[in-house]
């Protein structure tokens, strides 16, 4: 009798399709929405996870960060810093996207080595341009071959932020060529050949069927690449800490130090329900363009 019933509930595609979903919605809810929510709502309370417990304060935390000029700085940087390394981060793989293309020797071997640095770890990256950019690192020392002074790379306000950016576009270069290489193999031979034959050069060809191919990769390498950009911590942690002057603190690294350095919960709820809310946004803006496309 329970196998009958089991059968007919299966046989009902509505009521089936949910029991196998069910496993899934139970794990976004618990690993997910709940965290989510939880975070929303830590954000409008002072206090912490001690005997004192937390207090309701409303609007508080987010009047605070409205004039905290701190925040500000760091918000700033986190601008800077994501748009630099987006932007160098689609244009560099793809240029390299677009070589390895059309060269057919030793296309495997070059998009293994330029894939490498997105499987290694960002701790161990990040210490090797520690030591590469340190005052008697290799970096100085070779500018120091053609007459240049050492530069402080990582004790200069100016400097400090452009190592980073290098860290990060280095980080994730090959995933975003794979991603460009995958894109260009999709566009039809045919378009090239037609417009060879009408006497189009290699930027023509670029600018109106490679670029206009490639629309759906470069938004969803542009947002996945600033999503990874804006949650950035481990290139702050291991190389510059947030210095020099602050000069290098990110939106995750600052919600880290009120968090867990100030232990002021509340306060860093609320800066991370802003850095959600800039996520959520980005995501917003690929789903319409693609709809767009589509």
């Amino acid at each position: 009798m329970a196998k009958l019933y089991s059968k007919m509930w299966l046989d009902n595609e509505e009521v089936a399709a949910w029991i196998f979903l069910t496993p899934a919605f139970i794990f976004l809810g618990v690993f997910l929405l709940y965290p989510i929510a939880y975070l929303f709502y830590l954000s409008f309370t002072a206090g912490s996870f001690t005997s004192t417990g937390v207090e309701w304060i409303g609007f508080r935390n987010y009047w605070r960060l409205l004039f905290n000029p701190d925040f500000w700085q760091v918000l700033g940087n986190t601008i800077y810093f994501t748009v630099a390394t987006v932007i160098l981060s689609l244009v560099i793989p793809l240029g390299l996207a677009v070589l390895l293309n059309r060269s057919l020797s030793l296309r495997g071997l070059l998009r293994s080595a330029y894939f490498l640095p997105s499987i290694t770890s960002l701790v161990a990256a990040g210490l090797g341009f520690r030591w590469l950019f340190q005052t008697e690192g290799p970096i100085n020392q070779l500018l120091d071959l053609f007459g240049i002074a050492p530069i402080s790379w990582l004790g200069s306000s100016i400097w400090a932020m452009p190592v980073l950016i290098l860290l990060s576009i280095w980080k994730q270069l090959g995933f975003n060529m794979v991603v460009f290489l995958a894109g260009l193999q999709a566009i039809p031979p045919s378009r090239y050949e037609a417009a060879e034959l009408d006497g189009a050069n290699s930027w023509q060809q670029f600018r109106h069927i490679t670029l206009p191919g490639l629309r759906p990769t470069l938004v969803f390498a542009a947002i996945t690449t600033a999503i990874f950009t804006l949650r950035s911590f481990e290139q702050v942690y291991v190389v510059t800490g947030g210095g020099p002057l602050n000069s290098t603190n990110l939106l995750v690294y600052y919600i880290y130090q009120e968090a867990f350095g100030q232990f002021d919960f509340g306060y860093a709820a609320a800066a991370a329900t802003i850095l959600l809310a800039i996520a959520l946004l980005l995501v917003y803006l690929q789903l319409r363009t693609w709809g767009e496309e589509t």
